[in-house]
């Protein structure tokens, strides 16, 4: 308790000096600018310096690279096959990329922007609607602020609708993509003009929109009906292979116009009680949920990773533990794992139920149910061998409160730093804050 403890005055301490470094920080820059003008006046003092302190800051902040323990490289070229190397957890294998720098040309304005990757992601989810009003300039600031260099931007959201026009042939058919965010080119160029890692999310199987206009792409019900889950919404068929090219099209359009990482959710079956009386077609005979959901995360990975970005896909934190959750899902997170450079458990402490990990609420201990998730992932991940891929694990955290259960507590920047602390604990570095309206508690965080 005393090492949480000593963590806690820490954090706090260095919130109440927060300003107090900015100022300080403004300082240290002026004069350090004044002594490098004076010794660059010669210009071999300029050709010996000033390339290498570029070159010391490329290293740790515009690299893109798959692991936070490790010197993170930059993004491989097309054709280049990922080489696994040891990092300083001897538990945790994961993938490192060859370092050569990617050039992405993005269209129709030809910006040129080159893939950023921090050496250690720590995101914060921002939807469509957020990213294409006056909440971006927030939420910038938060980045410039805080330790946080990443954003995970809405680009098919939870209704299949597409949040920018983009030259995605089945999207144009069915009317998915809108202008939710109408210049996406100048939106990436600005955001990483300050050095943020852009991830875009893309909804999976969960797609009403598409299920709609396309019903021979939707789930059915055994009596031929469409199959709707409990909101009363329907979902498309994992079992199809238009529906699998479909999204790794949608993908190949984000990664094309400038996102460094391609981040799927919901890939994964409905959990309704009424997916007993589906009806996945033929292509589902002999095929586990499991299987079909590991060879669409298989075939997604080897289509996407010639085109210069990070695969990584969401999954229930409650998989780690339970073979039955992992079986109706159909995510098998040592499989996965094994097809993706991140994978990303939503461990939010109120998705937990009462007694999950020896924890009588969970939502009322963050810390705890954090650590005790990510330690047995771990050991989950100990079962991968040799020169299988190993994905890096980045959990997503709850900057939320869970109101509609009984034993919760409200949420704030103490509980978010009780959940980071929590992934730290196990020996993970990375994580991404959800907040379905991107506000944050710019408390609970720290500057780099």
């Amino acid at each position: 308790m005393s090492n949480r403890q000593d963590m806690y005055i820490d954090y706090k301490h260095s919130n109440r000096k927060r300003k107090r470094k900015r100022n300080n920080n403004y300082k240290f820059w002026i004069i350090f600018c004044c002594i490098l003008l004076a010794a660059g006046l010669g210009y071999t003092g300029y050709a010996l310096v000033g390339p290498e302190l570029f070159h010391s800051k490329g290293d740790n902040q515009v690299k893109a690279g798959t692991d936070n323990q490790e010197i993170t490289p930059i993004l491989p070229t097309v054709g280049i096959t990922p080489t696994a190397m040891p990092t300083v957890m001897p538990t945790i294998n994961p993938t490192v990329m060859p370092t050569q720098e990617v050039t992405v040309t993005l269209e129709p304005d030809t910006i040129e922007t080159t893939a950023l990757n921090p050496e250690t992601v720590k995101g914060i989810y921002v939807p469509a609607r957020s990213a294409a009003s006056d909440k971006i300039d927030e939420l910038i600031s938060i980045a410039e602020d805080t330790e946080i260099n990443a954003m995970v931007i809405d680009i098919k959201d939870d209704q299949g609708r597409i949040s920018y026009a983009m030259d995605c042939a089945l999207a144009k058919e069915i009317g998915a993509d809108t202008d939710t965010i109408s210049d996406m080119p100048s939106l990436i160029q600005k955001l990483k003009s300050k050095n943020i890692y852009l991830i875009a999310r893309i909804v999976a199987f969960k797609d009403p929109f598409l299920a709609e206009k396309r019903p021979d792409f939707a789930i059915k019900n055994k009596d031929g009906t469409t199959y709707v889950d409990g909101n009363g919404e329907a979902w498309v068929n994992p079992y199809m292979n238009e529906v699998w090219d479909y999204l790794v099209d949608v993908a190949s359009q984000a990664a094309a116009i400038g996102f460094d990482e391609i981040q799927f959710d919901y890939i994964r079956f409905s959990t309704s009680k009424a997916i007993a009386q589906a009806d996945f077609g033929e292509g589902s005979a002999g095929v586990s949920k499991e299987e079909i959901i590991t060879d669409f995360t298989k075939y997604a990975y080897e289509k996407l990773k010639p085109l210069g970005v990070y695969v990584s896909a969401d999954v229930y934190g409650t998989i780690i533990a339970s073979a039955v959750d992992a079986g109706s899902v159909g995510q098998n997170y040592m499989e996965m794992s094994k097809y993706l450079d991140y994978i990303c458990p939503m461990i939010y402490p109120s998705h937990f139920g009462e007694g999950n990990f020896g924890i009588k609420y969970p939502d009322t201990e963050p810390y705890e149910i954090i650590s005790k998730v990510l330690s047995l992932s771990v050991e989950k991940l100990k079962g991968i061998q040799g020169d299988e891929q190993h994905a890096i694990v980045r959990p997503w955290l709850q900057d939320f409160t869970a109101t509609w259960i009984d034993h919760h507590i409200k949420y704030g920047g103490d509980e978010i730093r009780e959940q980071i602390e929590g992934v730290y604990s196990a020996g993970y570095q990375e994580w991404i804050l959800w907040n379905a309206s991107s506000n944050y508690s710019e408390d609970g965080l720290v500057e780099e």
